[in-house]
């Protein structure tokens, strides 16, 4: 059952699985979201950001899903092949234990690749199991007509904009519009469904049971042999394992980029209006992330993302904000204009449905630290950066002298007006210090007293006024009193020592302010207006921070504990969304990539502070 704030249950919660109920595969181009009750509600082809095909997970009527299930009263666990993006969602009955695993194979043949083929192998494990199957699909997120035609054991899905093949070893039957199945296992049986995208360049192609098993294997090996290269060996090796599993999946392999989440509307409060689509780069959300994956070892990762800032001049730009947009398109596009899709009712009706992002327009200076922060720990850890890139990085630095002080949206892209946030300045002395120390330590040209000048002078403005003599804390905006747990980045960003008697009196107003248990808010919107309507949970990412602070400020035993307590919100294979519910649930886009980074930054630093 699904509840507002009030307790009271939600019209409709019967039709949507929670939000957490939900494990994750792709190839690298695109994902899907599988629910525990066997029904793909969520999958965008042939990338990313293209429009769902299967999206039941925001409109349970118009939005389309692939069912498989049981046909007689089960219970059903789910869970992943150790190591892998490999799901196995198993039904257990009175007349038998059968399996579904899904995946979707990475290939590098491209003309293969371009198939995005999702296989759902049915195995009955013991006894025997009835099943049913229904593949609905809709196209353009439910606004397109097609048809559906059986060929044999094929049906073909045909709209405007995209052609679908499914390939069963099961009979099919079609309305003209969707397809479905009945079929019965016994012990030791399969049956494969394959998804394909077909086109002139690819045509169809069936799946047979043995083909599917190879397929199978195939994509097990990929998944281990990719995380074999992980270098963290630490106390919570299975969930630092399963977020850099995660952020790989949230790569698109022919370009680097890396989405911040693999949904669009995924509410922040249900029947609320915070409802935005992830499926982008945010310049952010895919720096953290590669200093997450360096962390680890992946430098090949690292490497890429690099690459998609070179070769698509990302940081050449010279739009009105400056040098960079806080995102990005996977194919580097500048343009995601955001408008709504009335005809879809939303996750628990939590209108509107969005597809784009308006905040592309917002200026966030923070972005420009965290993006040179890891340029700079890839020239560190990775490959030194070639002289092309340094130039970039130059040119940015000097912007960033002349630009710093300016009111911005800031990192949580409010939507109430510029202000001057403390975080925001934070980050720009993070560029020119991490600027600063790359010239040095290469000998690169750089002009660096002008640098230094700006460094220092966001120095003082910050302790003389991001600093409330009445809060005994740093604070959200210069010559405000109010809290904000982006602060806790300070000690990260090494711009203070985390034992420093100003950080920790910061520590202990944001953990009376702004802590629940483990849990953190990133801001009050009652006192610190965001231009939203409503309230909103816990922000995942700032609870792992808050777990690192901790840990930094030598306060140990309390780190443990609460990154202990963060583990276990996560759901049942692992995954977070973005924000922890009033009563736990999980809230927003799903998974998201800042949250698992932070995971992966939290447990290697508490790792190592533990020793």
């Amino acid at each position: 059952m699904a509840f507002d704030t009030t307790g009271f249950e939600l019209a409709g919660s019967s039709r949507y699985l929670p939000i957490s109920e939900h494990g994750l595969i792709g190839d690298l181009r695109t994902t899907a979201l599988v629910g525990t009750n066997g029904t793909i509600d969520w999958y965008c082809c042939p990338r990313f950001d293209a429009p769902s095909v299967f999206g039941s997970i925001l409109d349970a009527d118009r939005g389309g899903s692939f069912e498989l299930a049981a046909e007689v009263p089960t219970r059903t666990r789910q869970f992943y092949f150790p190591d892998t993006n490999v799901l196995i969602t198993r039904f257990f009955a009175a007349d038998g234990v059968a399996e579904i695993q899904d995946f979707m194979p990475v290939v590098d043949d491209s003309r293969e690749a371009a198939r995005h083929r999702l296989i759902r192998r049915v195995v009955c494990v013991r006894g025997a199991l009835p099943f049913r199957a229904r593949i609905a699909p809709r196209f353009g997120y439910g606004a397109e007509a097609h048809t559906a035609h059986l060929e044999g054991h094929a049906a073909v899905f045909r709209s405007p904009s995209l052609t679908l093949a499914l390939t069963a070893t099961a009979p099919l039957e079609s309305d003209g519009l969707d397809v479905w199945s009945h079929f019965k296992l016994l012990e030791g049986e399969s049956n494969v469904f394959a998804l394909d995208q077909i086109g002139d360049d690819v045509p169809a192609r069936s799946c047979p049971r043995a083909e599917a098993q190879e397929q199978a294997e195939a994509t097990v090996r990929f998944w281990r042999r990719w995380l074999a290269g992980s270098q963290y060996h630490g106390r919570w090796r299975e969930m630092v394992n399963r977020s850099a599993l995660l952020l790989k999946l949230l790569t698109y392999a022919p370009t680097g980029a890396i989405v911040a989440a693999p949904t669009t509307s995924l509410p922040e409060r249900i029947g609320g209006e915070r409802n935005w689509d992830y499926r982008y780069v945010w310049v952010r959300d895919a720096a953290f992330c590669v200093y997450a994956m360096l962390r680890l070892g992946f430098t090949s990762e690292a490497e890429a993302f690099m690459g998609f800032l070179g070769e698509r001049g990302i940081m050449r730009g010279t739009g009105a904000s400056g040098p960079l947009q806080i995102m990005y398109g996977i194919d580097g596009r500048s343009e995601l204009p955001e408008y709504e899709l009335p005809h879809l009712e939303g996750y628990l009706g939590s209108g509107p449905v969005r597809v784009g992002n308006a905040a592309t327009g917002q200026l966030q200076l923070d972005i420009y630290g965290a993006l040179i922060d890891s340029v700079y720990l890839y020239d560190k850890w990775g490959q030194p950066i070639s002289s092309a890139r340094w130039d970039e990085v130059g040119a940015v630095a000097d912007w960033l002298c002349e630009h710093w002080d300016q009111p911005d949206e800031g990192i949580w892209e409010t939507r109430a007006g510029r202000r001057d946030f403390v975080y925001s300045r934070l980050m720009c002395w993070v560029a020119l210090e991490r600027a600063m120390r790359m010239a040095n330590r290469r000998g690169l040209p750089a002009d660096l007293p002008r640098w230094r000048e700006s460094r220092d002078a966001i120095y003082r403005q910050i302790m003389r006024r991001g600093w409330s003599t009445r809060r005994s804390a740093f604070v959200q905006s210069l010559d405000g009193h109010d809290l904000d747990a982006s602060l806790l980045m300070m000690p990260m960003a090494k711009f203070v020592s985390p034992t420093d008697p100003k950080w920790l009196s910061t520590l202990d107003a944001l953990t009376a302010d702004l802590v629940s248990d483990s849990l953190v808010h990133r801001y009050d919107p009652t006192t610190s207006p965001d231009g939203l309507s409503g309230a909103e949970g816990t922000f995942s990412i700032c609870s792992f921070w808050y777990v690192e602070a901790l840990a930094r400020a030598g306060r140990l035993e309390e780190a443990r504990l609460a990154f202990e307590k963060m583990l276990t919100y996560a759901n049942h294979v692992g995954l977070f969304a973005e924000e922890i519910g009033p009563t736990g649930e999980q809230l927003g886009n799903f998974p998201q990539a800042f949250t698992h980074l932070s995971l992966i930054s939290a447990a290697f630093n508490l790792d190592r502070a533990l020793g």
